[in-house]
């Protein structure tokens, strides 16, 4: 059996000021590292055996707070960073409706079909995280890891563990910050979903999508 808790890291700059991040190394806003110190007591009484965090600044600053309890190496590994969207990355969410009118539709509409200009399509995404997810799990029987990622990374490995394919990924909705998912194993790696996309560590305040329009755009 492993037990794992996916999360998502905390909210960043780009979220604030609602521009494409994509895999820009963008640092945790002054809200994010509130939500940090939320998630960091959650975990608190929670023993874990490793953390795996994508190596982008905002995933690392949560993987050191979920670790603060623990006194863990933090293993970095490329393959769940978040989507490299090309043209997308850097560009005000209000901008690119009229940059990018069909790429903008298929990211609202038809994103398992998504890849912006010079960027990976979202199929690549969804092949990398099953690919480094399955080779976490399967190197962890008996323990409890924590995956740090990314909103649009996570929202594919999730239709993989719902058994869906990535067309149902406009049906799940957005992560908030910091929210976690408890995934069981079973020894055929099989997935038993406990929970998915849980803030309930966070005070209402603290909510970015409560307060945020990037995600309803």
């Amino acid at each position: 059996m492993v037990k794992l808790y996916l999360i998502r890291h905390a909210e960043s700059m780009g979220n604030v000021e609602e521009f494409f991040q994509g895999s820009l190394d963008v640092e945790v806003s002054p809200k994010g590292l509130k939500q940090l110190e939320e998630l960091k007591e959650r975990f608190k009484n929670i023993t874990l055996d490793r953390i795996y965090t994508s190596p982008l600044k905002r995933a690392v600053k949560t993987a050191r707070y979920v670790n603060f309890y623990q006194h863990l190496e933090l293993i970095r590994i490329p393959e769940i960073s978040e989507i490299n969207a090309g043209g997308f990355q850097g560009k005000k969410w209000s901008d690119l409706p009229v940059a990018y009118p069909q790429e903008f539709h298929d990211w609202k509409e038809n994103q398992e079909n998504f890849q912006s200009p010079d960027g990976e399509s979202m199929k690549d995404v969804y092949n990398r995280m099953v690919s480094a997810m399955n080779k976490i799990i399967s190197e962890n029987q008996n323990k409890t890891v924590v995956v740090i990622s990314h909103g649009c990374a996570i929202k594919t490995y999730q239709c993989y563990l719902m058994g869906k394919s990535l067309s149902y990924m406009s049906q799940i909705g957005w992560a908030d910050n910091t929210s976690v998912s408890e995934v069981v194993f079973d020894d055929d790696l099989k997935p038993d979903i406990i929970y998915l996309n849980d803030s309930s560590h966070l005070s209402e305040e603290n909510s970015t999508l409560k307060y945020s329009q990037w995600c309803r755009k």
